[in-house]
């Protein structure tokens, strides 16, 4: 079939489907109206799914008491009410899904970057894992500092201090550099107002949470406080928890942690929390006890 012949061909049945487009602005279509041309391209863009307000999103058609479970939803960021089609997922409930599981995964597998480190002053030392594979496969390697690590400590750290505040990724990288830039000075400006002595803070990186207690015994703080990223969900990958005892020692039950959690954008603001920690940190000083010994 010559060339010619087959874009004739083409071209009748896109003018049957109402689809040709006019050689030129001037000429139409046969018949067709100046509206039912070919619309423009899209630049490809779409609307940002991970800006979208789960709270705020309510996609079940034709609800029995919608306005009741709307007001419920306010309450918590979960993915209820949002419709199916058939036994499916709607488009935009999925698109939410799949962006948040990325997050999820960047979160935990992406390291903190150096600069922001630097920006917040913070000198880095790292657990005995050596990458982020031993991390996740070796939590007892990230309850302890390699060698290097306890000796800068040692030598950058103020020694006995009141209260000793770091910071690590835990299982979140974007938990850090989402909070710590307002939460670590709240609680740093806290203490200090009430006249509380604090440490030199510092990041570790690959850290779990029993790491706490060698940092302590290090430092030989009063009180330490660990700053971690928490493992990431799906309707956020930036919530941080602070981890505080009172003379925390290597090998201590866990019931002696406090524990405040849920520190994010969409959770506890980290300026709120901030002061929240300091006025437990406070607290803690006051009646020399952590954890469930801690009566608040």
């Amino acid at each position: 079939m010559e060339q010619n012949d087959l874009k004739q061909i083409i071209e009748q049945v896109l003018k049957e489907m109402q689809l040709c487009s006019a050689p030129n602005e001037n000429q139409k279509c046969d018949g067709e109206d100046e509206q039912r041309r070919i619309p423009e391209i899209e630049d490809g863009s779409i609307p940002d799914v991970t800006e979208v307000d789960i709270r705020e999103q309510y996609l079940v058609e034709n609800p029995q008491n919608g306005e009741v479970f709307y007001e419920l939803k306010q309450f918590a960021p979960c993915r209820l009410g949002i419709g199916k089609c058939g036994a499916r997922y709607k488009t935009d409930p999925m698109l939410q899904f799949k962006a948040a599981h990325s997050a999820a995964q960047d979160a935990v597998f992406n390291d903190v970057d150096e600069e922001f480190l630097e920006k917040m002053n913070l000198f880095a030392v790292q657990t005995q894992c050596e990458n982020k594979d031993i991390y996740l496969t070796r939590p007892d390697l990230g309850r302890k500092l390699n060698e290097d690590a306890v000796n800068t400590i040692k030598e950058k750290c103020k020694k006995n201090p009141t209260v000793q505040i770091y910071v690590s990724d835990g299982l979140s990288s974007a938990a850090v550099a989402a909070n710590i830039e307002d939460l670590l000075p709240g609680i740093m400006q806290g203490l200090q107002s009430q006249g509380i002595d604090v440490g030199t803070p510092f990041f570790v990186k690959y850290g779990r949470v029993g790491v706490m207690d060698q940092i302590s015994e290090i430092t030989n703080a009063d009180v330490i406080c660990a700053l971690i990223g928490e493992r990431p969900g799906l309707i956020t990958a930036e919530s941080m928890s602070a981890y505080i005892a009172y003379k925390a020692t290597v090998g201590m039950p866990e019931a002696r942690r406090t524990v405040v959690s849920n520190i994010h954008k969409a959770g506890t603001m980290p300026v709120e929390a901030g002061a929240h920690i300091a006025e437990i940190i406070k607290i803690m000083l006051e009646k020399k006890a952590s954890g469930t010994n801690l009566k608040l």
